[in-house]
Protein backbone atom coordinates (compact mmCIF):
# COMPACT_ATOMS: atom_id res chain seq x y z
CA UNK A 1 0.00 0.00 0.00
CA UNK A 2 1.70 3.55 -0.84
CA UNK A 3 0.60 6.06 2.00
CA UNK A 4 1.33 10.24 1.42
CA UNK A 5 1.31 11.83 4.17
CA UNK A 6 0.54 15.82 4.19
CA UNK A 7 1.80 17.13 7.39
CA UNK A 8 0.12 20.54 8.23
CA UNK A 9 3.27 22.10 10.09
CA UNK A 10 6.78 21.54 9.74
CA UNK A 11 7.19 21.54 14.12
CA UNK A 12 6.98 18.26 15.32
CA UNK A 13 5.32 18.35 18.46
CA UNK A 14 1.81 16.92 19.24
CA UNK A 15 0.38 16.44 15.97
CA UNK A 16 4.23 15.10 14.64
CA UNK A 17 3.63 12.17 17.75
CA UNK A 18 -0.45 11.66 17.00
CA UNK A 19 0.95 10.76 13.07
CA UNK A 20 4.13 8.90 14.22
CA UNK A 21 1.87 6.69 16.58
CA UNK A 22 -0.68 6.76 13.21
CA UNK A 23 2.16 5.31 10.76
CA UNK A 24 3.70 3.10 13.70
CA UNK A 25 1.13 0.48 12.87
CA UNK A 26 1.14 0.92 9.13
CA UNK A 27 5.00 1.21 8.19
CA UNK A 28 6.19 -2.74 7.24
CA UNK A 29 5.17 -3.69 3.96
CA UNK A 30 3.65 -0.42 2.78
CA UNK A 31 6.01 2.71 1.21
CA UNK A 32 5.31 5.92 2.83
CA UNK A 33 5.96 9.12 1.74
CA UNK A 34 5.51 12.46 3.51
CA UNK A 35 5.23 16.69 2.71
CA UNK A 36 5.49 19.46 5.20
CA UNK A 37 4.19 22.22 5.00
CA UNK A 38 5.06 25.39 4.08
CA UNK A 39 8.16 23.79 3.40
CA UNK A 40 6.68 21.64 0.61
CA UNK A 41 4.12 23.35 -0.22
CA UNK A 42 3.20 26.51 -3.03
CA UNK A 43 3.04 30.17 -2.50
CA UNK A 44 -0.82 31.99 -2.11
CA UNK A 45 -2.53 31.01 -5.30
CA UNK A 46 -2.49 34.11 -7.30
CA UNK A 47 -5.83 33.50 -8.80
CA UNK A 48 -4.98 33.25 -12.66
CA UNK A 49 -7.39 30.85 -13.49
CA UNK A 50 -4.35 28.94 -15.79
CA UNK A 51 -5.21 25.76 -14.45
CA UNK A 52 -9.13 26.41 -14.79
CA UNK A 53 -8.69 27.45 -18.45
CA UNK A 54 -5.39 26.13 -19.80
CA UNK A 55 -3.62 23.27 -17.71
CA UNK A 56 -2.45 22.81 -13.73
CA UNK A 57 1.02 22.35 -15.41
CA UNK A 58 0.92 25.92 -16.29
CA UNK A 59 0.83 27.15 -12.71
CA UNK A 60 3.13 29.71 -11.85
CA UNK A 61 3.77 27.17 -9.23
CA UNK A 62 3.56 23.97 -10.40
CA UNK A 63 6.83 22.87 -9.51
CA UNK A 64 5.65 22.62 -5.77
CA UNK A 65 2.48 21.62 -6.68
CA UNK A 66 2.75 18.57 -9.14
CA UNK A 67 5.03 16.51 -6.94
CA UNK A 68 2.70 16.47 -4.30
CA UNK A 69 -0.56 16.10 -6.65
CA UNK A 70 1.71 12.84 -8.62
CA UNK A 71 2.35 11.20 -5.10
CA UNK A 72 -1.84 11.62 -4.30
CA UNK A 73 -2.41 10.06 -7.50
CA UNK A 74 -0.03 6.82 -6.65
CA UNK A 75 -1.04 6.67 -3.46
CA UNK A 76 -3.84 4.33 -1.74
CA UNK A 77 -4.00 6.25 1.22
CA UNK A 78 -4.15 9.97 2.19
CA UNK A 79 -2.90 11.12 5.63
CA UNK A 80 -3.71 14.45 6.59
CA UNK A 81 -2.17 15.58 10.04
CA UNK A 82 -2.15 18.78 11.46
CA UNK A 83 -3.07 20.79 14.34
CA UNK A 84 -6.50 22.95 15.00
CA UNK A 85 -5.58 26.99 14.46
CA UNK A 86 -8.28 28.85 15.55
CA UNK A 87 -10.51 26.37 14.91
CA UNK A 88 -9.77 25.70 11.31
CA UNK A 89 -6.95 24.14 9.13
CA UNK A 90 -3.85 26.05 9.17
CA UNK A 91 -3.45 28.77 5.99
CA UNK A 92 -0.70 26.99 4.74
CA UNK A 93 -2.74 23.72 4.41
CA UNK A 94 -5.42 25.43 2.70
CA UNK A 95 -3.23 27.19 0.08
CA UNK A 96 -2.35 23.59 -1.06
CA UNK A 97 -5.88 22.71 -1.35
CA UNK A 98 -6.62 25.46 -3.39
CA UNK A 99 -4.52 24.46 -6.15
CA UNK A 100 -6.03 21.71 -6.39
CA UNK A 101 -9.39 23.25 -7.38
CA UNK A 102 -9.23 22.46 -11.18
CA UNK A 103 -9.31 18.55 -9.73
CA UNK A 104 -13.02 19.14 -8.23
CA UNK A 105 -15.45 17.03 -9.57
CA UNK A 106 -17.18 20.22 -11.10
CA UNK A 107 -14.10 20.94 -13.44
CA UNK A 108 -11.80 18.08 -14.01
CA UNK A 109 -11.79 15.30 -11.65
CA UNK A 110 -9.52 12.52 -11.64
CA UNK A 111 -10.99 8.73 -11.54
CA UNK A 112 -8.47 7.55 -9.35
CA UNK A 113 -9.49 9.74 -6.11
CA UNK A 114 -12.88 7.82 -6.38
CA UNK A 115 -10.64 4.47 -4.89
CA UNK A 116 -8.49 6.35 -2.68
CA UNK A 117 -9.22 6.12 1.19
CA UNK A 118 -7.90 9.48 3.33
CA UNK A 119 -7.17 10.10 7.26
CA UNK A 120 -7.39 13.29 9.05
CA UNK A 121 -5.66 13.45 11.90
CA UNK A 122 -6.10 16.57 14.19
CA UNK A 123 -5.19 17.93 17.65
CA UNK A 124 -6.23 20.98 19.55
CA UNK A 125 -6.35 22.42 23.25
CA UNK A 126 -9.24 21.69 23.86
CA UNK A 127 -11.49 23.56 21.10
CA UNK A 128 -13.55 21.55 18.96
CA UNK A 129 -11.77 19.40 15.75
CA UNK A 130 -15.05 19.32 13.39
CA UNK A 131 -14.23 22.96 11.82
CA UNK A 132 -10.84 22.14 11.11
CA UNK A 133 -11.38 18.81 10.02
CA UNK A 134 -14.01 20.08 7.63
CA UNK A 135 -11.87 22.29 5.61
CA UNK A 136 -10.22 18.88 4.27
CA UNK A 137 -13.29 16.38 4.32
CA UNK A 138 -15.01 18.90 2.05
CA UNK A 139 -11.89 18.93 -0.22
CA UNK A 140 -11.31 15.50 -0.42
CA UNK A 141 -15.37 14.94 -1.25
CA UNK A 142 -15.00 17.54 -4.20
CA UNK A 143 -12.31 15.83 -5.49
CA UNK A 144 -14.17 12.57 -5.45
CA UNK A 145 -12.64 10.81 -1.75
CA UNK A 146 -15.51 8.91 -0.31
CA UNK A 147 -13.81 7.26 2.24
CA UNK A 148 -12.22 9.76 4.64
CA UNK A 149 -11.81 9.10 8.73
CA UNK A 150 -11.06 11.77 10.77
CA UNK A 151 -9.55 11.54 14.50
CA UNK A 152 -9.32 14.77 17.06
CA UNK A 153 -8.01 15.32 20.31
CA UNK A 154 -8.15 17.57 22.42
CA UNK A 155 -5.18 17.44 24.65
CA UNK A 156 -6.69 20.25 27.57
CA UNK A 157 -3.20 20.21 29.15
CA UNK A 158 -1.10 22.23 27.09
CA UNK A 159 0.36 21.89 23.71
CA UNK A 160 3.90 21.17 24.11
CA UNK A 161 4.65 17.08 23.56
CA UNK A 162 6.87 17.10 26.30
CA UNK A 163 5.10 18.92 29.19
CA UNK A 164 1.91 16.51 28.52
CA UNK A 165 1.89 14.13 31.63
CA UNK A 166 2.64 10.72 30.81
CA UNK A 167 -0.37 9.25 31.05
CA UNK A 168 -1.89 11.95 28.79
CA UNK A 169 0.94 10.96 26.14
CA UNK A 170 0.71 6.99 27.00
CA UNK A 171 -3.33 8.03 26.09
CA UNK A 172 -2.89 9.60 22.85
CA UNK A 173 -0.58 7.15 21.92
CA UNK A 174 -2.76 3.81 22.81
CA UNK A 175 -5.62 5.67 21.22
CA UNK A 176 -4.17 6.79 17.61
CA UNK A 177 -2.88 3.45 17.46
CA UNK A 178 -6.46 1.93 17.85
CA UNK A 179 -7.76 3.93 15.44
CA UNK A 180 -5.03 3.06 12.81
CA UNK A 181 -5.81 -0.61 13.01
CA UNK A 182 -8.44 -0.21 10.58
CA UNK A 183 -6.45 0.62 7.64
CA UNK A 184 -4.20 -2.38 8.02
CA UNK A 185 -5.73 -4.62 5.70
CA UNK A 186 -6.05 -2.64 2.30
CA UNK A 187 -9.20 -2.30 0.49
CA UNK A 188 -11.34 -0.39 -2.38
CA UNK A 189 -13.95 2.20 -0.99
CA UNK A 190 -17.56 2.32 -2.50
CA UNK A 191 -18.40 5.55 -4.01
CA UNK A 192 -20.47 7.64 -0.87
CA UNK A 193 -24.01 9.03 -1.88
CA UNK A 194 -22.64 12.51 -1.35
CA UNK A 195 -19.81 11.59 -4.41
CA UNK A 196 -22.10 10.09 -6.37
CA UNK A 197 -24.34 13.56 -5.55
CA UNK A 198 -21.59 15.75 -6.48
CA UNK A 199 -20.41 13.48 -9.71
CA UNK A 200 -24.35 13.81 -11.30
CA UNK A 201 -24.39 17.55 -10.43
CA UNK A 202 -20.80 17.75 -12.58
CA UNK A 203 -22.20 15.40 -15.65
CA UNK A 204 -25.32 17.73 -15.63
CA UNK A 205 -23.43 21.21 -15.62
CA UNK A 206 -21.02 19.89 -17.91
CA UNK A 207 -24.32 18.88 -20.34
CA UNK A 208 -25.62 22.15 -19.64
CA UNK A 209 -22.26 24.06 -20.82
CA UNK A 210 -21.59 21.72 -23.89
CA UNK A 211 -25.64 22.85 -25.21
CA UNK A 212 -25.04 26.29 -25.13
CA UNK A 213 -21.18 26.22 -26.71
CA UNK A 214 -19.62 25.32 -30.12
CA UNK A 215 -16.27 25.25 -28.49
CA UNK A 216 -15.81 23.52 -25.49
CA UNK A 217 -14.03 24.30 -22.39
CA UNK A 218 -11.20 22.53 -21.33
CA UNK A 219 -13.54 20.82 -18.57
CA UNK A 220 -15.86 19.97 -20.71
CA UNK A 221 -13.12 18.58 -23.86
CA UNK A 222 -12.10 16.61 -20.29
CA UNK A 223 -15.02 15.09 -19.66
CA UNK A 224 -16.16 14.14 -23.08
CA UNK A 225 -12.82 12.31 -23.25
CA UNK A 226 -13.42 10.39 -20.33
CA UNK A 227 -16.65 9.50 -21.70
CA UNK A 228 -18.96 10.83 -19.07
CA UNK A 229 -21.11 12.85 -21.38
CA UNK A 230 -21.75 12.72 -24.97
CA UNK A 231 -22.26 15.20 -27.76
Amino acid sequence: MNIVVINGTEIRGCTYQMKEFFLSELREGNTITEFYLPKDGPAFCLGCKTCFMKDEALCPHAAQVQPIWSAIMNADLLVFAYPVYVMRAPGQLKTLLDHFGAHWIAHRPKKEMFTKRAVILTQSVGAPNKGAQSDVETSLNWMGVSDVKKFGLKLMEGVIWPELSEKKRKDIETKTKAFAHQFLNPRVPRMSLKVRLYFLIGKITQKMVLSRTLVPSVDTRYWLDQGWIKR
